[in-house]
């Protein structure tokens, strides 16, 4: 997937239609329609971008929503909480090295996207922009203000993006990039191999050139969703659906006594009336096989002690014993 995190928002439906329908076709699946704030904050912080557009979109493209507020005089952030929370971006463009430290140190932001088209009276260090790619902020070039620039204006604004993006890549060792167009037209687009290969000539590596249109600007996404959504941004609670009913009803049908706990398959056989007599277990089963041989070992003895008589029972004493006769009378 393919990301271009920063297309201008604009009034003109049809215009903005043809720009995101020619990055469909160049091969963008996420694209983020950025609004610019300048000065101090308005009193009202709601995002001007719709969630649902004026024209349909392809269906295979994702639309978010970021705003990117120009920070010159470091006392104008302290509502910047209160801004994350009706976009899906926060981008910070510092203008002055003060903001730029402080950016960098503190302020809660997920993109740092500076103005390369124009000549900065500082030099970007490694030590300071180290600080914001330790927390996870990443910085953002822009090619689209260097291509549709004419006259020398543009040789201008050509020749200071080539200078600033260089330096800009060998601060932070080329780590931590994110490459947008930031193209007001169709026109300014460029598809995702001719931005690597852009970037080959800045300075940036093939591999880190797709990772900056590809891996970390997908973590830009993500890490902002994370933060707005979960607990702290650490712990996310997602849904994770229902069990279907007829897995329910199948589990319903197969529970039988094996599922259950020894005293409730007693009271279903009880509530039953003893219809069903319960089987014996196998243990069970071998201690009456037991008992059964020992009761009759005990009746084998008790006749061996105690033979029975052959004519009948002794007679009492002082009377005549018996005599018995057979069948011929003898």
């Amino acid at each position: 997937m393919f990301y271009d995190l920063n297309v201008p928002w604009t009034n003109n439906p049809a215009e903005l239609q043809r720009t995101l329908g020619f990055l469909v076709e160049l091969g963008y699946s996420v694209v983020a329609l950025n609004h610019t704030i300048t000065g101090k904050l308005p009193a009202d912080l709601t995002s001007p971008i719709p969630s649902t557009l004026p024209f349909a979109i392809p269906v295979t493209l994702r639309v978010l929503a970021r705003c990117t507020f120009c920070l010159t005089d470091p006392s104008t952030n302290n509502r910047l909480a209160q801004l994350s929370q009706n976009y899906s971006i926060l981008s910070l463009r510092p203008t002055t090295e003060r903001a730029l430290l402080l950016a960098c140190q503190s302020l809660e932001c997920d993109i740092i996207s500076l103005d390369l088209s124009i000549r900065f009276p500082f030099h970007f260090k490694h030590k300071t922009l180290s600080l914001a790619l330790q927390r996870g902020v990443k910085f953002e070039i822009c090619y689209a203000p260097g291509i549709l620039a004419a006259g020398g204006d543009g040789t201008t604004a050509r020749r200071n993006l080539i200078q600033n993006a260089t330096e800009l890549i060998r601060a932070v060792r080329g780590r931590g990039l994110v490459i947008s167009s930031e193209a007001r037209r169709a026109l300014a687009c460029r598809g995702p191999w001719d931005v690597i290969n852009l970037a080959s000539v800045w300075g940036l590596g093939q591999e880190r050139g797709r990772e900056a249109v590809g891996s970390e600007a997908r973590s830009v996404v993500v890490q902002a969703e994370m933060k707005r959504r979960s607990f702290r941004g650490v712990v996310d609670v997602i849904y994770g659906g229902t069990k279907p009913e007829k897995v329910l009803q199948k589990d319903d049908s197969q529970k039988n006594g094996k599922g259950k706990r020894k005293a409730d398959s007693l009271e279903d056989q009880v509530g039953k009336g003893g219809e069903e007599a319960k089987t014996p277990s196998k243990r069970e089963q071998k201690r009456q096989a037991k008992r059964a041989r020992l009761e009759a070992s005990k009746s084998t003895e008790n006749k061996a002690e105690h033979p029975p008589e052959m004519f009948g029972a002794s007679p009492a004493p002082g009377q005549p014993a018996s005599v018995g006769l057979n069948a011929d009378g003898g």
